[in-house]
This record gives C-alpha cells, structure tokens and sequence, in this order.
C-alpha cells in the first residue's frame, strides 16, 4: 500500500489528490490549517495534520507529526494566487509578504522537513504553474504569482539536486482547472487535472528529476 502525504489539502486540487489518491487504496496524510478543513480531510479517511505553512511556529512542527512514517509521494499543493492584476501594479507589501510567504517560503520551510520521511524511490510534486516560466509567458497578468512560482520553480529545482539520491522532485503545471482559484471558465476540471498529475508522477524515471511537467505529461520550458 503507497504511503502519500499531501500538502495543502482541505480543498481544490489538494482534496481532490486526497479523493483519488484514497480511492485508489493509498494510505493518504494530508494537511490542513482550519478545524474545518481537517473534519473533511477525515471524513475522506485521510490521516489529518494541522499545518500552516505561512506561520513560522506551525510550519516548524510538521517534522515531529511524521517522525516515523515514510512517504512513497508527496504532493506540495498549498499556495494563494494574491491581486488579480493585469499589468505592472505594484502590489502593497502586505500581498506581497502573503503571496511569497505561501508559495515560496512555505516549501523552503516544508521540504527540508521530509528528508527522512521519504522511502527509498519516493516522488515529490511540488505544485507549480505555467505562469512561472520564464520561456512560456505571454502577458503579465497576475505578476506577483508569476514572480512567486518562478521563485517555486527554483526552489524544486534546489531540492531535486539536494534530494537527487532520495526522491525525484519535479514541478507541476495542472492546467486551468475549475476550482476557487482558476474560476468556472477554466479549461479543466479538477478531476481530469489530479488524474493526469498522478499519472504523471507514476510515471517519473530518475532522468526526470528536477523537470517541469504539464498535467498530461508534457514538458515544459522554464
């Protein structure tokens, strides 16, 4: 039985990893910051961890809650998109801090933590977005998560050289996809995105270590 654990969980494309991954058989522990949001991580069987990774105290503690356990995969899924903006507006620093806070410090606080929590072949997803390359972008809508997920992107880019003899760590595009964030005109559900990102990782051989992948399993530029 695979051992999963899932950053980020309480809804969206964290609980829908949470919803396949448990269907599928998988012993699944999953994080959430609310009450609320770790009842429904249950109610789905998931082992539930309290964990926000914004808050210096909170993040620091995940360690000891899976000192034991080793992970076959591990889904990093938190993250907040900020200001809708669609041009060069300066983001107030309070947006700024909360963005990077989450999609960036968040995983350089996180994944140091699970270096002996991976089992021998682990995979590691670090969930990122087309908008952070570099190669691919086309306009500047929504710069401050292009500039914090181009920031993510280096950041697994770090971890899979440094975790290169424990797990292969790629990085994650899941498409447009009909949730909270991406809207209800977004190209995808949320169903055929996880599929596709789990197929993706199942996938993965050590020559992909440290890629970027689209959802249905095409690589993608930096």
């Amino acid at each position: 039985m695979a051992t999963i654990l899932i950053i980020g969980a309480s809804r969206g494309i964290g609980l829908e990893f949470v919803r396949q991954y448990r269907a599928a058989g998988a012993q699944v522990v999953a994080t959430a910051r609310s009450e609320a949001g770790l009842a429904l991580l249950r109610a789905e069987g998931a082992t539930a961890l309290k964990l926000d990774v914004s808050d210096t105290a909170g993040a620091s503690g995940l360690a000891w809650q899976i000192d034991g356990t080793q992970f076959n995969q591990v889904l990093y899924v938190a993250g907040v998109f900020g200001p809708r903006s669609v041009g060069l507006q300066t983001p107030t620093e309070a947006d700024f801090n909360a963005v990077m806070h989450a999609n960036v410090l968040g995983p350089m606080r996180v994944l140091p933590q699970l270096v002996d929590a991976l089992a021998p072949g682990a995979k590691l997803g670090l969930l990122s977005s087309r908008m952070g390359s570099m190669t691919l972008r086309e306009n500047s809508s929504g710069w401050l998560y292009r500039a914090s997920k181009a920031a993510a992107n280096s950041v697994l880019k770090d971890a899979s050289i440094a975790l290169r003899e424990r797990a292969i760590c790629v990085s994650l595009h899941p498409g447009w996809v009909r949730t909270e964030m991406g809207g209800e005109g977004a190209d995808i559900d949320v169903q055929t995105s996880v599929a596709g990102m789990r197929g993706v990782l199942a996938g993965l051989t050590l020559a992909d270590n440290g890629g970027f992948f689209n959802y249905d399993g095409q690589t993608l530029a930096w």
